[in-house]
This record gives structure tokens, sequence and C-alpha cells, in this order.
């Protein structure tokens, strides 16, 4: 799902909202998410979303959702956009969540607080309605569920920080010099240590994930080389783990009118199942 409800509680431009759109699912299809097996659709396409969201809001804790860190942060990063959007931003990802009886949900270490909301949020909704949603679980990867920045390893990577992410599509050039110039720790150490040595550590992950050798044969392959030999070859290692991903893409964008044809047929499947959904949720709810 493109989540272009969620993108609008941060400052955007409309113009190009349509552009960035198609941008991320071509990522997706890049990537290797499969239309013939999966449903990829736009969130806005289905109106059963803001629907269902405002429906869980009704029964969503005002405390629970002060307490979500993500809204913290986000408003600390826009004073001048602190929105009520962004305060029920957890409620609408649980619709996303909950509107196709999810079970499982794989996401980053910095969203498992929003999925633990949602497990909350549909047991309230099966204790006072009746048995509905099951209470999803989160799936994390056991190495890199959180990337760091590349200019701070105590933040996480993220596009507000250009020049501390690796983008998907960044040229070869680039990738070689954000790591070149992406910050090491004290000593010459190429090791595993999140607390002593989190800019090294951090690296040593993203090489694991490209490269998908063991963290301690990385080790042992750098052990008495310094962070500037370690760091050209990660460079390189990216760079190669990309080329597929950005070849792929580069035929989507060749054919956006496929990519949209794509889409439509999602949100035709996609609405089906919402529909469905709502209406057994309205039923319980007394609203049919």
């Amino acid at each position: 799902m493109i989540v272009d409800l969620h993108s609008i509680t941060v400052d955007y431009d409309p113009k190009r909202l349509q552009k960035n759109i198609l941008s991320a699912t071509m990522d997706y299809l890049a990537a290797g998410v499969n239309p013939k097996k999966s449903i990829i659709f736009v969130q806005s396409h289905v109106k059963e979303h803001s629907e269902l969201a405002w429906l869980l809001q009704t029964i969503t804790p005002m405390g629970e959702l002060e307490r979500m860190t993500q809204y913290k942060d986000k408003s600390r990063q826009n004073k001048d956009n602190i929105n009520a959007g962004l305060f029920a931003y957890p409620v609408l990802m649980a619709a996303d969540i909950l509107l196709y009886k999810t079970t499982i949900v794989p996401v980053g270490d910095d969203q498992s607080q929003h999925v633990e909301l949602t497990r909350e949020i549909a047991r309230k909704f099966n204790n006072k309605f009746g048995q509905t949603f099951p209470e999803p679980k989160t799936q994390l990867q056991k190495t890199g569920a959180r990337i760091m920045s590349l200019v701070d390893p105590l933040q996480k990577m993220s596009k507000s920080i250009p020049e501390g992410c690796i983008y998907l599509n960044d040229s070869e050039d680039a990738i070689r010099e954000k790591i070149k110039t992406a910050v090491t720790d004290s000593g010459k150490e190429i090791k595993l240590d999140e607390q002593n040595k989190p800019a090294i550590s951090n690296l040593l992950t993203i090489y694991h994930l490209f490269s998908e050798k063991p963290i301690d044969e990385i080790e042992k392959q750098y052990e008495g080389k310094g962070y500037g030999e370690f760091k050209q070859k990660l460079a390189e290692v990216i760079i190669d783990g990309l080329k597929e991903f950005q070849k792929s893409r580069k035929e989507f964008e060749k054919n956006p009118e496929l990519v949209k044809k794509i889409l439509v047929q999602g949100t035709k499947k996609a609405q089906k199942i919402a529909k469905e959904t709502m209406e057994e949720i309205k039923t319980k709810m007394g609203l049919v």
C-alpha cells in the first residue's frame, strides 16, 4: 500500500504528490513485489481506510496516542505544523492493518510501538463489539531492524537528513561519497559493538545486509585494516547490491502507464476485501 494519507500529515507539495506515489510504486515493483501475488494500491483510493480510522478513534485512549514516540519526534521536526492528523496517525495505521485482518506486520524497529497499539485497539474492539480482528504480531529482522544515519549513528536513517541516508536510486558516485564521508568511531578496530562503536556497527550491519556475509566473517576480513579500506569496499558492496533494483526500476520508469494499471487493478482487489470487512464492523457497531 502506498500510504499517501499518512504522507500529508507533514508539509508537502501537492503538485509532486502523484509523482511521489508513482515513484514509490516503482520502488516496490523494482524491489520484487509481484502484482500477480500481492495487491498493490494507493491508500486514499480505498475510502474504507479513512472510515475505519474514524471508528477506531472512538475507542482509542488519548493517553495512548500521547505517549507515541514518533508523534513526539515528528512534532519536534515540524513545529509549524503539529496537526491532529499527526497525532492520530497511529490510528490510521491500525486501520490499515486491521481492515485486512492482518496477522503479521513486518516493520522497522521504530514502528513496533504502533503495532502494539494496533493490538490493543483490536483487543478493545473485540471485547466491546465481539470477536472481529486478530491481534497482529510484529515481525522484526534479527539484524537491521533499525538502520542508523551515516552522519549521526544515534539517529535512525531518515530522508529528512539526505546526506545521512542512502537512496535506492543514488548514483554510484553519490553512494561512494556518502560512505566515504560517513562518520566513524575513535580507534581503528572494525568490530560490532553498538554501545561503544555505534557508527562502525551501523556500517557493518549495512555491509552484512547487502553482502549476506556473517558479521563475524566481515570482522575477520578487515582485521588489522583501516576504516578507509573498509568503507571503500562497503560502497562497492552497496552499489553492486542495488544494480538489479536500479536496472529494473528504469524499465518501469519507461512504462508509467503499466504502473498506473497495476495500481488500478490493485485498488479493485483491495476495495472488495475492505468493503466486506467494513460491513461486518459497522453491523457490529450498530451502524447498519
